[in-house]
């Protein structure tokens, strides 16, 4: 089984703040103390960092919820309770983290130690001594912590490389990338030999250097999911230069021709941009018999695909893998590509829009009301909620305090114009009270 994860989903939940503590000084001789309940402190976010150490998502594969510790609760004397640590999540750099509920996009992690948060942590709740004022100045007010941030995240890892090879299983990518670096890939005499990326580093003769990615072999149909291709084919899109790997010597019955078309066919399904990185087109097995007479008609063909005269004919390299002919002046042209060949953007269709457009867009509204089968009223929405947690139900104060923040949402008067009445039914979450006109 392959022991290489390149997307994942996971939970993670930022820490709670800590809640707010109401207190009054009880010295001798301070009379009339005063409030003395000290804040919460804030709990954890959630962090992603980038571990160059790392090459695959697979500490994912079976721990898919973080939790951040909640910020300690205020205590007596004004003392604030201490704020939690940060938890910090590792991942390989070539991590895109997307929010799995709207799809929108977070981030991209690329360089060693980049950092990304995730989830933020929730900020501690007040104690007495914040809401002492002259006409009450012996509150017995105060707030829970608010609660942290719950998110469901989807993590998906593009390796990086400068340099990607694709083609057809058993063109002789894994052998090539074997003879050019130090990685050592699987090599067998049968398809889908490779069931993974391989990444090496390839150094010229003239001493520069680059990443080239072994990618597992792609057949038609692959952008629709048929063989590997729809798992590995989003790493193609983080490579500068293709490396398109020809079987010249047709020993499998198949056309060079029209496997370079088939493939270049599933990149442009796949998306559309990679068509737009410079290929060189790599005939492999030249050492073979009919690789000779078939490199001669595939150069005919390829001609024929320009769009007139003044186009550039595409780069076509002979090599052997087995002699080894050819494979310096590739890597030798492959680096000279890579220095003048930008890097792509990704998510070119989701920046952001240079002009600015001013136009009314309705504001959220604060909560909403909907009537159960029993007839209860029931209150809910992001603001109203939020409130209702960080009330401390316990102290009566807080409780009027909410109330009159009810109150002055509109709460009353819609629940009225809805039809509520005295003695009916009101439910927050799980807290049940009555409405009173």
């Amino acid at each position: 089984m392959s022991m290489f994860l390149d997307q994942v989903t996971i939970n993670v939940k930022a820490g709670k703040g800590g809640d707010g503590m109401v207190a009054f000084r009880r010295e001798k001789y301070v009379p009339d103390g005063g409030p003395a309940g000290g804040d919460g402190g804030r709990g954890g976010s959630i962090i992603l960092v980038v571990d160059e150490g790392l090459r695959t998502l697979m500490d994912f594969r079976f721990n898919r919820h973080f939790s951040a510790t909640p910020g300690e609760n205020g205590m007596s004397k004004s003392m604030h309770g201490r704020g939690s640590e940060d938890l910090y999540v590792k991942v390989p750099a070539g991590t895109t983290v997307r929010d799995k509920e709207t799809g929108s996009l977070l981030g991209d992690l690329l360089t060693h130690g980049q950092q990304l948060k995730v989830a933020q942590g929730g900020r501690g709740g007040r104690g007495n001594i914040r809401f002492a004022t002259p006409r009450n100045p012996a509150p017995e007010i105060s707030e829970n912590g608010e609660p942290g941030q719950v998110r469901q995240i989807e993590m998906e890892l593009k390796v990086l490389a400068d340099v990607g090879l694709v083609g057809f299983p058993s063109v002789g990518k894994s052998t090539l990338l074997s003879i050019v670096s130090k990685a050592r890939p699987k090599i067998g005499a049968y398809h889908f030999t490779t069931l993974v990326p391989n990444l090496g580093m390839v150094s010229t003769k003239e001493g520069r250097s680059f990443v080239m990615a072994d990618l597992p072999g792609l057949i038609e149909g692959a952008s629709q999911g048929i063989g590997l291709g729809t798992q590995f084919l989003r790493h193609i899109e983080r490579t500068r230069v293709i490396l398109h790997v020809i079987d010249m010597s047709g020993m499998e019955g198949r056309d060079p021709f029209e496997d370079y078309l088939l493939i270049n066919n599933e990149l442009e399904s796949h998306n559309m941009r990679l068509l737009e990185r410079p290929q060189i087109i790599v005939a492999n097995k030249m050492d073979m018999p009919d690789s000779e007479e078939n490199l001669k008609e595939f150069k005919k063909k390829i001609a024929e695909l320009k769009e007139d005269e003044f186009s550039d004919d595409l780069p076509v390299f002979a090599i052997s893998s087995i002699s080894r002919q050819g494979i310096d002046s590739l890597l030798s042209a492959t680096a000279d590509l890579l220095e003048v060949t930008p890097e792509f953007p990704l998510y070119q269709d989701e920046e952001v829009e240079e002009i600015v457009h001013y136009e009314f867009v309705e504001d959220e509204p604060d909560f909403r009301v909907t009537r159960d089968d029993d007839a209860t009223w029931v209150l809910y929405g992001e603001k109203l909620e939020k409130l209702f947690i960080m009330t401390n139900l316990d102290r009566e104060e807080s409780v009027l305090k909410f109330s009159r923040q009810l109150r002055g949402m509109g709460v009353d008067e819609t629940l009225r114009k809805m039809g509520a009445k005295d003695g009916d039914s009101v439910r927050i979450k799980d807290f049940v009270f009555e409405f009173v006109d």
